[in-house]
């Protein structure tokens, strides 16, 4: 029995050791099947998936035509930028214009083994995955260089598994088009890295206002820890978040080998020091590339943003410049003459406190950087004060002011800087001097005449204290600036420069009210009597004006002005208009006097040359109309033979016909003709009146220029509040305008010959540079005759007190009776002519 026992036992610890080895087995069959089920699960999943995202994938050919987003460029007709405009900044480079460190920088910052996967890195997808299973939560990991390009220029930022699915294979797609060097130049160039700016170059010139290739160690790396989070971590939003995030950048590269202990030790001892710094231009022409904006946006829409547009204007940026120096010297020279504002602002006493010790305190700095500079008039603050010397710091430290630099301000016992007070300070050459922002504003714009091209145009102090384009918005009382329209169109009506009106008070009496009688007058008060009409226009004498606008006729005059691009809708239908209460832009005012300086065409102001496409394809190239006088003139008139006064008989045959001189020009295609408004000899009439005016009559400082074929006209409207000068030769009109925005006296003396004609002349000089003189030649149709001054009639050439005058041959003075025909010139009720 015990035996069998034995057996039986045996038996059974046999089965009892063998059942678990049989489950075992069973359980590793069924989890082998279960691995390969889920293998083939996966791989079916795998394809399935790819069946389904690969369809919606970009085509391999759009692959090739990723193209970044490119603002539009503004430039000089000579190749200066003045302008940029996009809602991204770019500075597209390429991959070999991309300094070592700061591709390395990017790999320690975002993938590492960039150059040995094939766009999918499968160990941080499995980080990822671990992740979800372990939390829950569907995290964003794995993502290589190549899926964020992926990412960023094909997909959104959707937190999914079907974006994350649409990145892997659009990845391995890139990565079969494209090699890992061109991969890298496009990740570099469209990655977002905060305040605008997408790519390194556009980064490297926000932060820090150099190119990629000067940038230390320490600010690539600053760039390269960007792409994670660029608006929380950027330098300016959050300094400290940047530099920790700059020294992770750096530890990682120091532990990939990219470099050494003391380059690391180096970069991570860097300050930050980036802050934001705009699109640096070349030439001051903001005004002009925001009107180019305006134009291509009407054109384009959004795509003038991103579309790569470069525009070359019609600017020369010698001129410009000139231009842009030329009205904030004029306004500053006001700004002087009318004495000091006082203090801008008044550091809080916290911070003023501090400049006894330290001036140069960080508070103090900061205090100066919150006001930037004002087209070069620098912030700072006043650190002390005597009669003899002015002392204050700026950003780049304590400035000295001797006496002579702020003289103009009139300090006084009861009225000097205080320490604390913020003023500005400019450098003019090596020197310092006080000044102020001014409150007065301007315009200045210039035209080639012969095609209306856009030379010069400045609408104001400073972009950037307001985009308000004075040349182009502005319409202002354009003053005595109208009054040669006036006089052509009494000269087209038969009155010559020879012509007398009568310079004495007269009143317009109302029949409702007398209180609204009219008493126009003469600047000064006083009355010249019978004058001719080149002295009256010289010296600009309204009273003169108003009886030339009786002769002629208002309405004629308001008709006729229209032939200079005038709307007569806008001109007031009274006598007024002689004395220049129309509103005009200068722009208008520019247009009108190219009439006049290009021989009597109508000429319509452009500011574009050319537009090309990103591609650099010309799609736009102006043909503008241009003035031809050549083109109309009449022939020669054919040689005559010389006659016997007494019997008629032919004396002498006639000579040769003369060999027709070449134009100066080419002579302009007809359909590329502007229209002639005005006669060649009105138009030479009136120009030689308007050399008057610069040479002894109402701006007599131009003859400074030492030329002899400028003319223009002075303007200032009611209560000296818009001073201008409109002023011309053969190839550039000048119009400057001077006055407040919201209108108010200048202050008495301040007319046209005084605040606007320095400034004309200060651009003229640099502007006429080097240019011929060009003096209009004189047309057929004018005669050159001897006058009595006081009569306008005619006299010979040998007779006391004979002057010299140009008039019509077909409107040629009576001889001289000696009888003026006002009487006494003393005789206010003498006849208004």
């Amino acid at each position: 029995m015990a035996i069998r026992f034995a057996v039986r036992r045996t038996n059974r610890d046999s089965r009892l050791n063998s059942e678990p080895r049989s489950r075992g087995s069973l359980l590793g069959r069924i989890a082998l099947i279960g691995a390969a089920l889920a293998l083939v699960v996966a791989i079916g999943g795998f394809f399935a998936i790819k069946a389904w995202v690969t369809p919606q994938l970009p085509s391999v050919e759009s692959l090739h035509e990723i193209r970044l987003g490119v603002p539009l460029r503004v430039y000089t007709r000579d190749g200066k930028l003045i302008g940029e405009f996009g809602a991204e900044r770019r500075e597209p480079l390429r991959y070999e214009q991309l300094p070592k460190p700061l591709v390395q920088a990017f790999l320690a910052a975002e993938d590492d083994r960039f150059f040995e996967h094939a766009g999918v890195d499968v160990a941080g997808l499995a980080r990822a995955a671990v992740i979800l299973a372990t939390t829950g939560e569907k995290r964003q990991g794995g993502s290589t260089i190549t899926m964020q390009l992926a990412r960023n220029v094909f997909l959104s930022n959707e937190r999914s598994f079907t974006r994350k699915f649409k990145e892997i294979f659009l990845a391995r797609k890139i990565e079969t088009e494209l090699s890992k060097e061109a991969i890298l130049e496009l990740y570099l160039n469209r990655i977002f890295l905060g305040n605008r700016a997408y790519g390194v170059g556009a980064a490297a010139s926000v932060y820090y206002g150099r190119e990629v290739a000067k940038l230390s160690l320490g600010e690539m790396a600053l760039i390269a820890g960007l792409p994670k989070a660029p608006s929380r971590d950027n330098p300016l939003n959050n300094p400290v978040r940047a530099k920790n995030r700059r020294d992770y950048v750096l530890r990682r590269m120091h532990d990939l080998g990219y470099i050494d202990d003391s380059a690391w030790k180096a970069a991570t001892a860097e300050p930050i020091t980036a802050f934001e710094h705009a699109a640096t231009v070349d030439v001051e022409g903001r005004y002009v590339a925001e009107m180019v904006r305006a134009e291509l946006f009407a054109r384009h829409g959004e795509a003038t943003y991103t579309d790569g547009y470069v525009v070359t204007t019609t600017l020369d940026s010698q001129r410009q410049q000139a231009a842009t120096a030329a009205l904030r010297g004029g306004l500053l020279a006001y700004e002087e003459r009318h004495g000091f504002n006082g203090a801008e602002a008044k550091l809080p006493d916290p911070v003023r406190s501090l400049l006894a010790g330290n001036p140069a305190a960080p508070e103090v700095l900061a205090q100066l950087a919150a006001r930037p500079p004002v087209a070069g008039l620098l912030p700072s603050a006043v650190l002390g004060y005597t009669p003899e010397l002015l002392r204050v710091i700026t950003e780049n430290g304590i400035v000295e002011l001797p006496k002579k630099a702020f003289a103009w301000a009139g300090f006084s016992d009861k009225r000097q800087p205080a320490v604390g007070d913020i003023v500005r300070v400019a450098r003019i050459g090596s020197d310092w001097r006080l000044t102020q922002v001014p409150a007065v504003q301007g315009a200045l714009v210039a035209l080639d005449p012969r095609d209306g091209s856009v030379q010069s145009l400045v609408g104001g102090y400073d972009f950037f204290l307001g985009n308000f384009n004075r040349v182009t918005q502005a319409r202002r009382q354009v003053g005595s600036g109208f009054k040669p329209f006036l006089y052509t169109a009494a000269l087209s009506k038969g009155f010559t420069p020879a012509s007398i009106f009568l310079d004495a008070p007269v009143v317009f009496t109302s029949s409702v009210n007398p209180d609204d009688d009219w008493r126009p007058g003469n600047y000064e008060g006083k009355f010249r009597g019978p004058m001719r009409l080149r002295e009256a226009l010289a010296l600009s004498r309204n009273l003169v004006s108003v009886r030339v606008a009786q002769a002629v006729g208002i309405e004629y005059t308001r008709q006729f002005a229209t032939r200079f691009g005038f709307e007569k809708a806008r001109l007031p239908a009274d006598l007024t208009v002689a004395l220049g209460s129309a509103s005009m832009t200068p722009m208008e005012q520019a247009r009108a006097y190219a009439v006049l300086a290009n021989g009597g065409f109508l000429v319509d102001p452009y500011f574009i040359d050319s537009i090309r496409d990103g591609s650099g394809r010309e799609i736009f190239h102006a043909r503008p109309k241009r003035a031809c006088p050549a083109c109309d003139a009449p022939p020669p008139a054919a040689p005559e033979p010389t006659l016997d006064p007494v019997t008629g008989a032919v004396i002498a045959a006639a000579p040769a016909p003369a060999t027709p001189a070449e134009p100066s020009e080419p002579l302009v295609p007809e359909e590329d003709r502007a229209p002639r408004v005005l006669s060649a000899d009105l138009d030479y009439l009136i120009t030689s009146m308007l050399h008057d005016v610069v040479t002894r009559g109402t701006a007599p400082q131009v003859k400074a220029l030492g030329r002899n074929d400028l003319a223009g006209k002075t303007g200032t409207s009611n209560d000296e509040t818009d001073a201008w000068f409109n002023g011309y030769s053969s190839s550039l009109v000048g119009v400057a305008w001077v006055g407040f925005d919201q209108p108010k006296p200048l202050g008495k003396g301040e007319v046209g010959g005084r605040a606007a004609v320095p400034m004309w002349i200060d651009y003229m000089k640099t502007a006429l540079k080097g240019v011929p003189q060009q003096p209009h030649p004189k047309p057929p149709g004018l005669t050159e005759i001897a006058i009595n001054p006081a009569t306008g009639k005619l006299v010979s050439g040998d007779t006391p007190g004979a002057l010299y005058e140009i008039v019509q041959s077909d409107h040629v003075p009576p001889p001289d009776d000696g009888v003026s025909p006002y009487g006494n010139p003393d005789d206010a009720s003498a006849d208004i002519f």
